[in-house]
């Protein structure tokens, strides 16, 4: 007997095949949220925009090919996100994932259409991915793909399976995964910019170490005032970019928990705070850690479930 029969098939459901279904007007829509993290991500994509189109003109300047097409092509590419092909590719081949075998379709596909038929949404319009993980989890990207870690699929009962796969369809269906798929996108260039500058200021420190003390501290001093220039000059608008991956975290766990908020609504409440105790809470990275995730705690997704928990005594 395989893991899959092993585990049990406990889920409630309530859409036998060949039943009517009925879909929604409206699968999709972009919530707060999603709007709020494109809108934290807009400096980011601003500067890698900024080093496109410097490195365009460089091109340019080399091989003759119009400035305006490389800049073009980057821009272009993030409508890929919505390329359902060009997903398939995306998941393949950068995120190493795989197609569900046909005795793991035989699980997904029955615990799939009752979590979207119960959403009123077509589940035929999203693809099913296998993730080689040993983490207890689901998650979703670009504008179909939704992806289930082997270790959830062959231990979960079929009911916190279908916990998680609502919750992944929640963000779907508020727009949180295109939209996190286009801020990665688009501030790609900038953050592959601002790795570069740390590996050269950490060569910069290692050249640093025969320098006498007092060249080093009035180097300091002299930064120390540049900057405080530049932020009377810029009124602190860098004091708020020094913000933003804080605001993003935020976020972050906003979206996790509009996504639990869905899950439950479609009935998968109590499912899904089993599977957030499955496994026992590890000590916390502390307050920074914390304000820097963008997973919120379990105890804190825990709390914002017991209104759709079952009343105890029942």
């Amino acid at each position: 007997m395989d893991k899959n029969s092993e585990r049990g098939d406990d889920l409630d459901y309530r859409h036998a095949p060949g039943t009517r279904v009925h879909y929604r007007a409206r699968s999709r829509a972009t919530d707060l949220a999603a709007v709020g993290r494109l809108a934290l991500q807009l400096p980011g994509a601003l500067f890698s925009l900024l080093l496109i189109g410097l490195l365009s003109r460089g091109l340019e300047s080399a091989t003759g090919i119009p400035y305006g097409i490389a800049l073009g092509l980057w821009l272009a590419a993030g409508a890929l996100a919505f390329h359902q092909p060009s997903e398939a590719l995306l998941a393949r081949y950068l995120l190493r994932l795989g197609r569900p075998l046909p005795h793991e379709l035989a699980v997904l596909a029955p615990v799939w259409r009752e979590v979207t038929a119960r959403a009123g949404v077509d589940g035929s319009r999203y693809q099913l991915w296998i993730e080689e993980s040993e983490e207890l989890t689901a998650s979703g990207a670009g504008g179909h793909l939704v992806i289930v870690t082997r270790h959830a699929l062959e231990s979960l009962p079929t009911s916190q399976l279908a916990a998680v796969l609502a919750h992944e369809l929640g963000h779907h269906t508020a727009g949180h995964s295109w939209a996190q798929l286009l801020s990665w996108w688009y501030t790609l260039p900038g953050r592959l910019a601002r790795r570069a500058l740390a590996a050269m200021a950490r060569s910069g420190r290692r050249a640093v170490k025969g320098v006498p003390a007092y060249a080093v501290v009035g180097s300091a001093v002299l930064v120390a005032l540049l900057s405080y220039q530049a932020l009377a000059l810029t009124f602190g608008l860098p004091l708020l970019l020094a913000a933003l991956p804080f605001l993003v975290a935020a976020v972050g766990r906003r979206t996790e928990l509009r996504a639990d908020r869905h899950a439950a609504a479609l009935g998968f409440g109590p499912q899904l705070a089993r599977v957030l105790t499955a496994e026992p809470y590890e000590d916390g990275p502390g307050l920074l850690g914390l304000l820097l995730s963008p997973h919120p705690h379990p105890r804190t997704r825990l709390h914002h479930l017991q209104r759709y928990l079952e009343p105890r005594g029942r």
